[in-house]
C-alpha cells in the first residue's frame, strides 16, 4: 500500500457528553446515534469529502477544499440543531467539530500527521453545537462564507508544540438564540487620541536564532511609546499575534481598533545593526513616516530613542510636562548584557518552570556584566515570584523573599523604570502587603499609562483588596490595550464577578478560559464553586473532577495560604460554594 503526502482539510467530530448518555441508557443512546449517523455521514460525500474513520461516536473525514469542509461542518450542525428540537434537553446529541488545513500522509485507508492531531484537538476545544477552525482553515474561508465567527486567540492545545489561533463558529438554532461559545468581554470604545500598534519587526539577519533580538527591539519600542499618555498603544501580546501572519495592515488595524501601525525590520551582523521602520496610517494606507538607521550595535539604545522621538513628532503629540513623557536618552547598557536580557525576557514571559530557570540564569549573567542593570534585576525578581505563585519552587518562601529583595534593589537603582515597580508590586501583592502593592502599581502606571502588565497587576490588587467593581473597570482598560489578552485574564475577570456574586457571568468567563486552556485546574476549581452557589451540583462535581484530574495535589488549604485576600471571608465564599455542592473540602 503506497503512502503519499498532500494538502487537505481535515474534519474531526464527536458527540459531547456521549459517555453520560451511554451511562443513562445504552440502548437508547446507540439507537439515537445510528439514526443521526444515517443522516450525517452521507453529507460528507455530498460536500466532496471522504470518510476516513467512524469509530464510536466520532467522525474523521478529509476534503480537498477547506471551504467545502467548513460548509459540511455548518450543514451538519444545522441539521443536528433541527433534529434536536423535539428531543428532551438531557437526551440531545450535539456534535463538536474541528476543521484544520495542512499537510497529511494518506495511505488510501487512513490519514496521519500533525494536521490531523490539530483537527482532533480543535474538536475537543469546540463547545457542543459549535465548530472550531484553525487559523489556516479560517484564512481560506474568510470572505467566502457568511459565518458568525468569534476569534478565541492563540490557544495551547495538548501535545501540539506551538499555540494555534482558533476561530469559533456557532450555527443552527443555537446561533439564533445567541452564541454558545461566549464572545470575548467587550472593551470600551477606543479613546479620542492617536492609537498605534507596533508589529513584530522582521528578523533580517539570516539567522533564525536572532529572532529574540528583533522581537526584543520591538518590545522596547512598545515600552517607550507606552509612557506617552497622549497615545493609545496596543500591548505586545496582541500585536505579536500577527507576527508572520498573511494579513494586510488595514485588517490588523481594524482587528486592533487602531489608526496607525508601525512595522519594520532588524538586521544584526557582527557589530553593526540596521533598523528600518515605517509608520502607516491605516485609514488611508499612506506612509506617515519612514526611516532607516545604520549604526554600531552599541548605539542600539540611541536608535530606539530617536525612533520614538520621530514617531512623536510625526503624530504631532502634545506631551505633558512630566519628565517621564519627554523622550530622552536612556542609560547606556553593555550590549552583551542587553542581549542576555532580551533572551531572558522572552523566556520569562512564558511563565514555565524550566523557562524560569533558564531566564534567571540569563538575567544573572547580564547583571554580572552590568551590575547597575535595573531592568535585569526586575525581571530576575519576576522569575522568583512566578516560582512562588505557580508552586514551581521547592522553597516558596525563599522564592518570595528573593523576589522582594531583587525588586527593591531594582526600584532603588531606577525609580523611573516601570518594570521595576511592576516587579515590586507583584512581590508586595503575594506578601499580602496590598497597600504597598497598590502604590507600586499606580507609580508604574504614572510612568507608563499604556502598560498592560501594570493594569493587570492593579486589577488583581483591587480584587484581593475587596474592590471587585473597580477591578472590572481596570480590566476593561486592560482589554482595550490588549484585545487578544492572555487567557489568565479571564480568571481575573471571573474572580471579580464571583466577588460581586455574579456567578453566571463568572461561569461564562471561566468557560472562555477553559476553551483557550483546557488544562487550567484553577479555572475548574472556581467553576465548581460557582455552580455550587447556584445549586448546580452535577456541574460542580464535573468541574471538581476535572480539577483533581489535572492537579491531583490541588489543595484548598494552600490556596487559602497563597491567595492574598485582605478579607478572609472573600476566600471562604469560594470554599462555601464547594461545600454547597457537597464536595469534600
Amino acid at each position: 500500500m503506497t503512502e503519499s503526502r498532500k494538502l487537505a482539510a481535515i474534519l474531526a467530530a464527536d458527540l459531547a457528553d456521549y459517555s453520560r448518555l451511554m451511562g443513562q441508557n445504552e440502548s437508547a443512546t446507540v439507537r439515537d446515534l445510528k439514526a443521526h449517523q444515517a443522516v450525517v455521514l452521507p453529507m460528507i460525500g455530498q460536500f466532496e469529502g471522504v470518510i476516513v474513520d467512524t469509530a464510536g461516536d466520532g467522525i474523521l473525514a478529509q476534503f480537498q477544499s477547506a471551504v467545502r469542509a467548513v460548509e459540511c461542518a455548518v450543514a451538519i450542525q444545522t441539521i443536528m440543531a433541527e433534529r434536536n428540537l423535539a428531543v428532551p434537553e438531557d437526551r440531545r446529541m450535539q456534535f463538536r467539530i474541528g476543521v484544520n488545513l495542512g499537510d497529511i500522509i494518506w495511505d488510501e485507508t487512513r490519514v496521519y500527521g500533525d494536521s490531523v492531531n490539530i483537527a482532533a484537538r480543535l474538536e475537543g476545544t469546540a463547545k457542543p453545537g459549535a465548530i472550531c477552525l484553525s487559523e489556516d482553515a479560517y484564512r481560506q474561508v474568510r470572505g467566502r462564507l457568511d459565518l458568525a465567527v468569534t476569534d478565541l486567540g492563540p490557544t495551547r492545545l495538548k501535545n501540539i508544540a506551538e499555540p494555534v489561533r482558533i476561530y469559533s463558529v456557532q450555527v443552527g438554532v443555537a446561533a439564533e438564540a445567541g452564541p454558545a461559545v461566549v464572545e470575548k468581554a467587550s472593551a470600551p470604545a477606543a479613546p479620542d487620541k492617536p492609537s498605534i500598534a507596533v508589529l513584530a519587526f522582521n528578523n533580517m539577519s539570516g539567522d533564525a536564532e536572532q529572532e529574540y533580538f528583533s522581537d526584543g527591539i520591538t518590545e522596547d519600542i512598545i515600552t517607550d511609546l507606552s509612557r506617552l499618555s497622549g497615545l493609545h498603544v496596543i500591548a505586545r501580546n496582541s500585536s505579536f499575534v500577527y507576527k508572520k501572519a498573511a494579513i494586510s495592515i488595514p485588517e490588523v488595524a481594524k482587528a486592533l481598533d487602531v489608526r496607525y501601525v508601525l512595522e519594520g525590520s532588524v538586521r544584526k551582523a557582527g557589530n553593526r545593526v540596521r533598523v528600518t521602520a515605517q509608520l502607516i496610517d491605516a485609514s488611508s494606507g499612506g506612509h506617515v513616516w519612514a526611516s532607516r538607521f545604520d549604526r554600531d550595535l552599541s548605539d542600539i539604545f540611541a536608535v530606539q530613542d530617536e525612533l520614538t522621538q520621530e514617531i512623536v513628532a510625526s503624530l504631532k503629540l502634545k506631551l505633558t510636562a512630566g519628565a517621564h513623557e519627554q523622550p530622552a536618552a536612556r542609560r547606556a547598557v553593555d550590549v552583551q548584557a542587553y542581549e542576555l536580557f532580551l533572551r531572558g525576557r522572552e523566556l520569562a514571559w512564558g511563565t514555565t518552570g524550566p523557562g524560569n530557570i533558564l531566564a534567571r540564569d540569563l538575567f544573572e549573567r547580564a547583571i554580572a556584566i552590568d551590575p547597575n542593570y535595573a531592568a535585569a534585576y526586575a525581571m530576575a525578581a519576576f522569575t522568583h515570584l512566578i516560582d512562588y505563585a505557580n508552586a514551581f519552587s521547592s522553597d516558596p518562601q525563599h522564592s518570595l523573599a528573593a523576589g522582594l529583595e531583587l525588586a527593591q534593589r531594582a526600584v532603588k537603582m531606577d525609580d523611573e523604570e516601570p518594570a521595576c515597580h511592576f516587579a515590586l508590586g507583584v512581590a508586595h501583592s503575594w506578601r499580602r502587603e496590598l497597600d504597598s502593592a497598590l502604590t507600586e502599581a499606580k507609580r508604574g502606571l504614572a510612568l507608563a499609562p499604556n502598560s498592560a502588565e501594570l493594569l493587570l497587576l492593579l486589577a488583581n490588587v483591587q480584587i484581593f483588596s475587596g474592590e471587585p467593581a473597580r477591578a472590572l473597570e481596570t480590566l476593561d482598560l486592560y482589554m482595550r490595550l490588549d484585545p487578544h489578552y492572555l487567557e489568565i485574564t479571564l480568571q481575573a475577570l471571573a474572580d471579580a464577578q464571583f466577588s460581586l456574586g455574579e456567578y453566571a457571568k463568572a461561569i461564562s468567563a471561566l468557560e472562555q478560559r477553559l476553551v483557550r486552556n483546557p488544562e487550567a485546574a484553577t479555572a475548574y476549581a472556581l467553576l465548581a464553586s460557582c455552580h455550587g452557589h447556584i445549586g448546580q451540583r452535577e456541574e460542580a462535581q464535573r468541574a471538581w473532577d476535572n480539577t483533581m484530574r489535572l492537579n491531583p495535589g490541588f489543595s484548598v488549604e494552600r490556596r487559602r495560604q497563597v491567595l492574598p485576600f485582605r478579607n478572609p471571608e472573600d476566600f471562604e465564599r469560594r470554599v462555601e460554594g464547594l461545600r454547597k455542592a457537597g464536595l469534600p473540602v
